[in-house]
């Protein structure tokens, strides 16, 4: 059986209430997840609260944070760097669509950014909008998003998604596991968990709700 990586991206949202509220009510060790690594990506704001919670919980998840900086520590006003992320988070997602659009990030930022998570042992989740996105050297998990399906209710076909998951392993030799990423539901979770050559999905706003994000687990 393969090993699913369930991946939560809250992305800009969650007080510190709101975030302590969703950790006390997500009751992960009722659940049968053998085989699945789930990740909760938090704001950097909440990296630590939630890192103490999920300690104190003792729940079987693993911490992502949203970003990195493509510098190491120093004089980097407003950066936040892999030396600090290391402290609380074992994954970090680099290239999410929004950044690349919002944020103007470029392949040679994202390069930068992937050797900087790899130097403090961070796992970088490299996302791609298609199979002919560039992905830097010593990736392994990349998360496919079709811009098309990025908060707009409306998910890639799974057929679809198998293709380009299938292409990006050719291409790509280095990359062990693919993940789909666009209006992930409980509802249509196994429609692309099912493909053989999809290791999982990184959820976006349904994650937000920890009702839903604990059916998507189930459901996976």
């Amino acid at each position: 059986m393969k090993k699913l990586f369930i991946v939560a991206n809250w992305k800009s949202n969650k007080a510190t209430f709101e975030a302590k509220n969703w950790l006390d009510e997500f009751k992960i060790n009722d659940l049968e997840i053998e085989n699945k690594e789930i990740v909760i990506c938090p704001s950097f704001n909440l990296l630590s609260l939630v890192s103490s919670e999920i300690r104190n919980q003792k729940l079987e998840v693993k911490i992502g944070a949203q970003d990195i900086s493509p510098f190491d520590e120093g004089a980097y006003t407003g950066e936040i760097n892999g030396k600090q992320i290391e402290e609380f988070a074992d994954y970090v997602i680099i290239g999410h669509s929004e950044r690349r659009q919002y944020c103007k990030e470029d392949n040679e930022t994202l390069n930068r950014k992937v050797v900087m998570a790899i130097k403090y042992n961070l796992l970088p989740i490299f996302c791609v909008q298609n199979q002919n996105t560039p992905v830097p050297p010593n990736v392994k998990i990349v998360a496919y998003e079709p811009v098309s399906a990025i908060g707009t209710g409306n998910p890639d076909t799974p057929d679809n998604a198998e293709q380009v998951a299938r292409t990006i392993r050719a291409i790509n030799k280095e990359i062990i596991s693919v993940l789909y990423g666009g209006s992930v539901t409980s509802e249509n979770i196994n429609s692309f968990t099912k493909m053989p050559n999809i290791d999982g999905v990184l959820v976006g706003t349904s994650s937000l709700d920890s009702m839903e994000f604990l059916k998507i687990i189930n459901n996976a």
